[in-house]
C-alpha cells in the first residue's frame, strides 16, 4: 500500500486517478455521479501548506488574499508524464484499484509532493486563520482588512507547528460552503452538520443509538408548571477554548447560557441584530414569541419560562442550532467594537477549536486540550471543502481523505469492493421534498399541485438517485419518527391521470421554474440530477420546467424570494420530535424564515401543531400529528420524495467515528489504529 500523503500535497495523483475512474469499466457508476452533480470539478483544489502570516502582516492586522498558498495546478498530462504514461494510456487504463494506480504512477507521497514543488513538512505549519477576506467577506480573521482594528487581545505569534496530519489527525471530506461559524445563524450545511458538534456543546443532546435525550452541559433538568418552565443545573469546571483571538478567564456559568439564548429570543437584546439578526431554525419555531424569559437563578442554574407549555422544548435545545457561546467573549468584543466577530471567530466549549480557514478549500481544527470530557485523541482535524462528486471519491481512494461524508449512492459499489475502506449506513431523520410556492399562481391551485405529483416517477428517483439507499416518502415525517402515519400517503405516480387533470384545469401546456441547490446534501446526494429527472417527467405531461441552479448565500437570497414556482429542498434534524419538521417547514410563523419555501399558511394546521405541543401525553400528540399529516396529503404544499439513509465511508484504520441519524457526532473519540492502516 502506498504511503498516505500529507494533506497539502499536489492533486496530480488525484487528478490521474479521477481520469482513470471516469474511463474504467469498474467506475461507470462513479462517472454517473459526476454527471448527476452537474459537472463537479474532478481535480478540485488541494489544501495548501499551512503557513503563518509574517510578523509585518500580523503587526498590520492584515493578511494578503493570496496567503492561502495554493499548490501547483498540475493537469492530467503532467500527472501522466510523472507516471511515465501518455495521456491516452491513462485514459485507456481500466485498473482503478488504488494499489494498482499507485504502481502505475510510480509516485510515493513524497515524490508527488516534490513534483508539485510542495515540501511535505510544510503541511504541518499552522496558520492563525489567514482567511481570504476578499472572497468571503463575512468570515474574516481578527483584524483582517486594511481598515479593521484588531480584536483584544491581539493575535500573537503563530503557535508551535503541528505534526503532519497523517500522524496527528485525519481529513474529513464534505461538500458545502461556510457562511458563518455560529450554528444559531445557519439553516443547514457544513456549519450545522459538521462544525457545530466540534466547536460547541449544548445543554442537552440526543443519544445516537437510543434516540433519547441525554445531559450535556446541563447535568440534570426539571420540568415545572406542566411544561411551561424548564430549569437546568449546569456542570462545573467546563472550560472554554483558548484561541489566538480570545483567552477566557473563567469557566462556563449561567451567564453564558442566558446570553446564548437571550440573544436569539429577545429582539431587544443588544446582540440580537448583530450580523443580521437571523436565527432561521428558532425563528421558524416562533421562539421569540414562545420564550417569556431566560434568567440566571445562581451561578450554575438557568431557568426558561415559556408563554405556554411546549412538549417539544427540550428536543429543540438538543439540536445543533442551540450551542452555548461565551458571554465573556461577547463582552470583550463589545468593548473593542468588534461584535461581528462573535459569529466568525468562534469560541465554544467543544472538543476542537478553529485554527485555520480558507474559503472553499478547507478548515483546520485543533484539539481543545482542556475539553471537559477529556482531551480528544486527535491533535487536529482538517475538513476538506474543495472537491465534490468524483473528486472527493478520488481523494478517499488515494488516502488524501480519511473520511468521506455523504458519498453518492452510485459510488457504493466501489466503496464496498475496496478492502481498505469501511462503509457505515444508518437510518436518517431527514426528508427530501419538492416545495410548491402556494402564494404564486398557478401553484396556488391545489389541483395543479396534485397533477404535478401524479406526473413525477418517484420509483425512478429511488433507483437513479439513491440506488436503494432511501425509502419512498409517504409523509413529511421519516418512517423512523414515532408519529409517522403510513395511511397519510400522497398521490401515486400516474401520468395519464396527470394529463387529464391538466386538461380539466385548462392547462394542457405550462411553463414553470425550479430552484435547485447545487451541493450534495444528506437527504439528496444529487439535487441537479433529481431536478433533471423531474424535468423529464413533467415534459411528458406538457409542463416545461426551467431549472435554476443556486448555491451559497445566493441560494439563501433566492429561496426567500417570492417569484419562484418550486424549490427542490429537504430537511434533516438532530431531534426526534415531529415538531422539528412541521413548524420550521410549514407553520405560518416560518414563512418569513429561510425554511418555509412553500410559503404555506393554514391556521387549522397551526392549531394541530399547537395542540400537540400543549399535551404531555404521547398518545394525544400522535393523534394530532396524524391529523396534520392527512391534511398535508390533501393540501400538498410540499411533495415528499425520499427519506435517505446516512452514509459515511472511511479508511480502515480510522476508529471511534460515530454516525448519528441526527447529524454529525463529536470527533473527540476518533483515532487511528496503526495496526489496521494496511490492507486487511
Amino acid at each position: 500500500m502506498s504511503t498516505q500523503s500529507d494533506y497539502s500535497l499536489t492533486r496530480a495523483a488525484v487528478t490521474l486517478l479521477a481520469a482513470l475512474l471516469l474511463t474504467a469499466g469498474t467506475a461507470r457508476e462513479a462517472g454517473a455521479a459526476g454527471s448527476q452533480s452537474g459537472g463537479d470539478n474532478v481535480t478540485g483544489s488541494g489544501i495548501p501548506a499551512a503557513r503563518a502570516p509574517n510578523a509585518a502582516q500580523r503587526r498590520a492586522g492584515a493578511v494578503p488574499a493570496d496567503a492561502a498558498f495554493k499548490p501547483a495546478d498540475m493537469a492530467v498530462e503532467v500527472a501522466a508524464k510523472s507516471a511515465g504514461m501518455t495521456v491516452d494510456d491513462a485514459a485507456n487504463s481500466t485498473d482503478v484499484a488504488v494499489n494498482a494506480t499507485a504502481k502505475s504512477t510510480g509516485m510515493t507521497a513524497n515524490a508527488t509532493a516534490k513534483s508539485a514543488g510542495v515540501a511535505v513538512d510544510d503541511a504541518a505549519k499552522p496558520q492563525v486563520l489567514a482567511t481570504e477576506a476578499a472572497s468571503e467577506p463575512d468570515v474574516v480573521a481578527a483584524g483582517a482588512g486594511p481598515d479593521a482594528a484588531p480584536v483584544t487581545p491581539r493575535l500573537n505569534a503563530a503557535p508551535a507547528p503541528l505534526p503532519p496530519i497523517r500522524q496527528s489527525g485525519f481529513v474529513y471530506c464534505v461538500s458545502g460552503m461556510v457562511t458563518t461559524f455560529n450554528p444559531q445563524m445557519a439553516s443547514s450545511g457544513v456549519t450545522v452538520d459538521t462544525l457545530s458538534a466540534q466547536l460547541y456543546d449544548r445543554l442537552l443532546a440526543v443519544d445516537p443509538y437510543t434516540y433519547r435525550l441525554i445531559p450535556e452541559l446541563a447535568q440534570r433538568w426539571e420540568v415545572l408548571d406542566n411544561g411551561a418552565t424548564y430549569r437546568f443545573h449546569l456542570r462545573k469546571n467546563i472550560a472554554f477554548q483558548r484561541t489566538a483571538w480570545f483567552t477566557p478567564t473563567r469557566t462556563l456559568n449561567a451567564d453564558d447560557v442566558v446570553f446564548s439564548f437571550a440573544r436569539m429570543f429577545d429582539v431587544h437584546h443588544p446582540w440580537h441584530a448583530v450580523n443580521g439578526g437571523d436565527y432561521p431554525y428558532f425563528d421558524s419555531l416562533q421562539f421569540p414569541q414562545t420564550v417569556q424569559s431566560v434568567k440566571r437563578i445562581d451561578n450554575d442554574t438557568v431557568e426558561f419560562r415559556l408563554e405556554s407549555p411546549d412538549a417539544s422544548f427540550l428536543w429543540h435545545l438538543a439540536t445543533h442550532y442551540a450551542p452555548v457561546l461565551s458571554a465573556e467573549y461577547a463582552d470583550r468584543l463589545t468593548a473593542s467594537g468588534h461584535q461581528e466577530q462573535l459569529d466568525r471567530l468562534p469560541v465554544g466549549t467543544g472538543p476542537f477549536m478553529l485554527n485555520e480557514y480558507h474559503s472553499g478549500q478547507f478548515i483546520r481544527l485543533t484539539r481543545h486540550e482542556h475539553y471537559w470530557r477529556g482531551k480528544p485523541r486527535m491533535a487536529q482535524v482538517v475538513i476538506d471543502l474543495s472537491s465534490g462528486g468524483i473528486g472527493r471519491l478520488s481523494r478517499l481512494l488515494t488516502g488524501e481523505c480519511d473520511v468521506l461524508a455523504y458519498p453518492a449512492a452510485s459510488q457504493l459499489s466501489i466503496l464496498r469492493d475496496d478492502p481498505r475502506l469501511r462503509l457505515t449506513l444508518r437510518p436518517g431523520m431527514n426528508i427530501a421534498y419538492l416545495a410548491f410556492n402556494t402564494r404564486k399562481p398557478p401553484l396556488n391551485d391545489v389541483r395543479l399541485r396534485h397533477a404535478i405529483a401524479l406526473a413525477i416517477n418517484n420509483p425512478r428517483l429511488m433507483q437513479s438517485i439513491y440506488y436503494g439507499t432511501a425509502e419512498t416518502a409517504a409523509s413529511l415525517l421519516p418512517r423512523a419518527s414515532w408519529a409517522y402515519d403510513n395511511d397519510a400517503r400522497v398521490t401515486e405516480y400516474n401520468p395519464a391521470k396527470a394529463r387529464a387533470l391538466l386538461r380539466e384545469l385548462g392547462k394542457p401546456s405550462l411553463q414553470l421554474n425550479l430552484l435547485v441547490p447545487t451541493a450534495s446534501q444528506s437527504y439528496n446526494p444529487s439535487p441537479l440530477k433529481t431536478a433533471e429527472l423531474i424535468q423529464a417527467d413533467l415534459a411528458q405531461v406538457g409542463i416545461r420546467l426551467t431549472i435554476i441552479p443556486v448555491e451559497g448565500r445566493f441560494q439563501e437570497a433566492r429561496l426567500t424570494a417570492v417569484n419562484h414556482d418550486m424549490t427542490l429542498s429537504g430537511w434533516s434534524t438532530d431531534s426526534n420530535d415531529p415538531d422539528s419538521f412541521f413548524r420550521p417547514l410549514l407553520s405560518c410563523a416560518a414563512i418569513g424564515s429561510q425554511t418555509n419555501y412553500a410559503r404555506w399558511c393554514d391556521p387549522a394546521f397551526d392549531a394541530l401543531l399547537h395542540r400537540a405541543l400543549f399535551s404531555q401525553q404521547l398518545a394525544s400528540r400522535i393523534d394530532a400529528y396524524h391529523e396534520a399529516q392527512r391534511m398535508l396529503a390533501q393540501q400538498l404544499p410540499v411533495l415528499p420524495l425520499a427519506s435517505s439513509l446516512r452514509l459515511q465511508a472511511y479508511r480502515y484504520g480510522i476508529r471511534g467515528l460515530v454516525l448519528s441519524p441526527f447529524g454529525n457526532a463529536s470527533f473527540a473519540g476518533v483515532y487511528r489504529d496503526e495496526r489496521q492502516e494496511q490492507t486487511p
